[in-house]
């Protein structure tokens, strides 16, 4: 096939672009330059919260586009283009049901900081690996601020604990979504990292044939669905596979560097459709 006429790159951080430590390979400023000279927009499109994932790009951090929190909150050099906000009364009830579920843990995600009433080490361990701004309070439900998500920790596994009780409870009017194997999000029934994108499509004049973009678990499958160029990294859920139209190597392989180095060196190999 041709070589692809990418405007627009976004991928999923964890179990995607980040090795199996959560670090990011240093190669991958080199290859940001080389985009940019091209005139290619990259985007970090992730459930971290923007104050994270502005740590991890923090040498380009206004060169590059931030889709956080899951697609709820979209930041560019500092402005924010796009947000999805969550009334009060349904964060209170979204708090009072996982308040319900034994071995969760809460995490109110705000445009300013994030708020937490676990004391628990473990996860406290956990929920500052995503959320660098974070603020421990002693009622989640006293907390004031402009509310994009409810994240919820369970180290048992969310799809087998934490799914089936808020899925029933919220899934006909919010997005429930499995992000993690211990992570679940729930959010505004229109938010997504693909309706992020879309906007962006639509605002910045790019098609979803110049999209290329790279996930691994279920909040990435509006962002793969946007996207032409999808990429599913081998690591992924099996469902992610079948979704997306392309593969790249796993996480641990360094999939995502080696798709964008082939795509700088005009090769092939890596965009060929899945059967």
């Amino acid at each position: 096939m041709s070589q692809p006429n990418i405007k627009f790159i976004a991928t999923d951080m964890d179990g995607t672009l980040l090795d199996e430590n959560g670090q990011l390979d240093a190669e991958f400023f080199a290859l940001h330059q080389q985009l940019a000279e091209r005139g290619i927009l990259f985007a970090a499109a992730s459930g971290r919260q923007y104050y994270s994932l502005l740590d991890t790009f923090a040498d380009i951090q206004d060169q590059i586009m931030f889709i956080a929190e899951n697609g709820t909150l979209v930041m560019y050099k500092g402005e924010e283009l796009h947000s999805s906000t969550i009334k009060k009364a349904d964060i209170e009830q979204i708090i009072q049901q996982a308040r319900q579920i034994e071995d969760a843990h809460v995490v109110l995600c705000g445009k300013r900081s994030a708020y937490i009433e676990t004391t628990e080490r473990e996860a406290l361990q956990e929920i500052e690996k995503y959320y660098h701004r974070c603020e421990s309070v002693t009622d989640l439900l006293a907390v004031d601020d402009d509310f994009i998500k409810v994240a919820i920790c369970h180290f048992g596994g969310t799809e087998q604990h934490v799914y089936p009780v808020i899925n029933q409870a919220f899934g006909a009017s919010h997005k429930v979504v499995v992000s993690a194997k211990i992570w679940l999000d729930v959010m505004d029934a229109s938010a997504s990292k693909g309706t992020a994108i879309t906007q962006l499509q639509q605002s910045l004049g790019f098609s979803e044939q110049q999209t290329m973009s790279f996930g691994d678990y279920f909040n990435d499958v509006e962002m793969l669905e946007a996207s032409y160029y999808s990429f599913a990294v081998e690591n992924a859920h099996q469902e992610i596979k079948a979704l997306a139209r392309f593969r790249a190597p796993s996480n641990r392989d360094k999939g995502v560097l080696q798709v964008l180095k082939a795509l700088l060196n005009g090769e092939e190999r890596l965009f060929e459709q899945q059967s």
